[in-house]
């Protein structure tokens, strides 16, 4: 037998150093990718997509560290190493701004989360199927509205002239300040977030619950589970790991408190319940023209972003549910 037959691993000509055999295989992978060329053509414009707006902008993330000069350019900028990072942590600003944004995240994750689970488990058990599409519709709908749109239908009703305080008018109450009250502004934010996205977000929920043997519950049945000891024994141990993975993805997040959401609603007198990090970036960026800075604070909130959500998958695999990898 020769040294050749050997050491040549399965499907290759030659040892595994020989470049004849490495030319083999790649000819063999071109092959296949020409067989499923009009395959991968598919998912062409997504690559093209995120090479453009997510990979390419990985080069601005130097002015964080530099002292950015436009005619200069990226290149050419001095470097001041984390000059910009100092300034952000001692800014009076930024504990205002880093409060802001971890409780309204926080708020829309305790009260928000749970409901497209709820609404899920409730649409789940409608057996008319027309019925069934019609409040899908529904749900669904205002996720496809512009933050722009939805908070303009919101102000109609919430507005000074809105038809909350129209009604208010007529019973001879006085009109109540929805939009520039401190009090309430958190709570507007909740409350329209979970109005958008709860029936979009009970989508894959739904799509979970499909998935679940229709055995387990005649099961259940049969030991005399009621309704609600089915779904407490069978229907939400078989999402358990969707409701797991979901929950990791939105703790990741924690930092994005919703710019567009809270750009709509935000006004001068709000600030102080309501100017999250991404509001700041951008009067910093687009009104005041510091990119350096909006760069590094952006940066802060990306690292602390990749932590927490390696620290949540990490947790999760040693719960033993599906992880993200």
């Amino acid at each position: 037998m020769s040294a050749k037959s050997v050491y040549a691993p399965p499907g290759t000509t030659g040892t595994p150093n020989n470049p004849v055999g490495m030319k083999n295989k790649s000819r063999r992978l071109g092959t296949r990718i020409w067989k499923s060329r009009f395959i991968y053509l598919l998912i062409l414009p997504t690559i093209v997509y995120f090479a453009v707006f997510t990979y390419a902008p990985f080069y601005g993330i130097t002015i964080a560290f530099k002292d950015y000069k436009i005619i200069a350019g990226i290149m050419d900028s001095p470097w001041v190493g984390f000059k910009h990072f100092h300034a952000m942590f001692m800014s009076e600003k930024f504990p205002a701004l880093l409060k802001n944004t971890i409780l309204i995240s926080m708020y829309r994750l305790l009260f928000g989360f749970p409901v497209p689970i709820l609404f899920a488990l409730l649409l789940n058990e409608v057996r008319n199927i027309w019925f069934k599409r019609s409040i899908q519709t529904i749900t669904y709908f205002p996720h496809f509205l512009s933050w722009v749109v939805f908070a303009g239908i919101i102000y109609n009703f919430i507005g000074p002239s809105g038809i909350i305080n129209l009604v208010l008018t007529n019973m001879g109450l006085e009109k109540f300040n929805f939009t520039t009250n401190p009090d309430v502004f958190r709570t507007l934010v909740v409350i329209t977030a979970i109005m958008k996205e709860f029936g979009w977000g009970a989508i894959i929920y739904l799509a979970a619950l499909s998935g679940i043997d229709s055995q387990q519950y005649e099961a259940a049945k049969i030991d005399g589970a009621g309704k609600l000891k089915q779904i407490w024994h069978v229907t939400l141990p078989g999402i358990r790991s969707i409701i797991a993975l979901l929950f990791c993805l939105q703790l990741a997040g924690i930092l994005d408190a919703g710019f567009d959401q809270i750009f709509m609603f935000l006004n001068p007198a709000l600030y102080d319940v309501g100017d999250i990090i991404d509001t700041y970036v951008y009067r910093l960026g687009i009104l005041q023209a510091q990119f350096e800075l909006s760069t590094a604070v952006g940066l802060f909130k990306g690292v602390i972003g990749m932590i927490l959500i390696i620290t949540a998958n990490t947790i999760i695999r040693r719960m033993g549910e599906k992880s993200l990898w």
